[in-house]
C-alpha cells in the first residue's frame, strides 16, 4: 500500500515568526494523525523557525527549490548540501511557478533532482500540462515527456526517494481543479510511463500527488482515486483548519 503524503507549499508566504505561530496552531490539530506524512515546504529564511516549531511533532519541513551545483558563484542560490546540513528532508523541484516565472526547464529540473538525491534529500517533483495542452487532448503525451526528461539518469534505487506531484498548470492559483477522474487518469498515465522506465513494481510503489488547487472541499473525492496518493497544497496550506481537513480526508 502506498502511503498518503499531504504537503503544504507555502510559496512566498510567512515570515519566521509567522511560521512559528502557524506550526504551533497546526500541531495540536494533526497530532496522532499518522496515516499520512505531513510536510510544509517553507521559504528558505523561514525553514529554521519552522523546523524548531515542528520539533517533536509529526510535521516535517521541506524547501521549495534547490540549486544543482554544490557550491560556487551562484548568487542567491541554495545548495542541496546546505539544506541537508540544517536538517531539511524534502525539496520541491520543478513547480509550475518556477517553470513559468523563473525559466525552469525539464533539463534544469533533472539537474536539480540529481543533485538533491545525491545529497540525500527526498524530491517532490512537479510536472503538468498547460490549459492549451489539455484542450488539445495531449495531456498524456506532455506529462509522459516531462516524466522521461525529469527522471533521465535517475536510478531505480534513487526513484524510491522521489514523489511526483501532478499539477495541471491551469489549476494553479486559479481556483480551477481537475475533476477526480481527470486527476486519476493523468496520475495513472504518469505511473504507466514510470512502469515503462523502471518496471511495474517500481511504478506501483511510486507516490503520485495531485497538486492543482486541492482544498478542504474536494480533497476527499480526489484522494479516493486509486492513483492519487496525496496532495501538494497551495492556498489551503496557509489556513490551519483547511489544511487539517485535508489531513483528515487522508486518514
Amino acid at each position: 500500500m502506498r502511503r498518503y503524503v499531504i504537503a503544504g507549499n507555502w510559496k512566498m508566504n510567512f515570515t519566521p515568526s509567522e511560521a512559528t505561530a502557524f506550526i504551533n496552531e497546526v500541531k495540536p490539530l494533526v497530532e496522532g494523525k499518522n496515516n499520512c506524512d505531513i510536510i510544509f515546504c517553507a521559504p528558505f529564511v523561514t525553514i529554521g523557525a519552522a523546523m524548531e516549531a515542528a520539533k517533536g511533532s509529526n510535521i516535517k519541513i521541506g524547501a521549495q527549490n534547490v540549486h544543482f551545483e554544490e557550491k560556487g558563484a551562484f548568487t542567491g542560490e541554495i545548495s542541496a548540501k546546505m539544506l541537508k546540513e540544517i536538517g531539511v528532508e524534502y525539496v520541491i523541484i520543478g513547480h509550475s511557478e518556477r517553470r513559468q516565472y523563473f525559466g525552469e526547464t525539464d533539463h534544469t529540473v533533472n539537474l536539480r533532482t540529481k543533485a538533491a538525491l545525491a545529497a540525500g534529500l527526498k524530491v517532490l517533483l512537479c510536472l503538468g500540462e498547460v490549459k492549451e495542452e489539455r484542450l488539445a487532448g495531449i495531456t498524456n503525451e506532455v506529462v509522459a515527456m516531462q516524466t522521461k526528461l525529469d527522471l533521465a539518469g535517475i536510478s531505480a534505487e534513487e526513484l524510491k526517494n522521489v514523489i511526483i506531484a501532478y499539477e495541471p498548470v491551469w489549476a494553479i492559483g486559479t481556483g480551477l481543479t481537475a475533476t477526480p477522474e481527470q486527476a486519476d487518469e493523468t496520475c495513472g498515465a504518469i505511473r504507466d510511463v514510470v512502469a515503462s522506465l523502471y518496471g511495474r513494481e517500481a511504478a506501483e510503489g511510486l507516490i503520485i500527488q495531485y497538486g492543482g488547487s486541492m482544498n478542504e472541499k474536494n480533497a476527499s473525492e480526489l484522494l479516493s482515486k486509486a492513483n492519487v496518493d496525496g496532495g501538494l497544497i497551495g492556498g489551503a496550506s496557509l489556513v490551519a483548519e483547511k489544511f487539517n481537513a485535508i489531513v483528515d480526508a487522508a486518514q
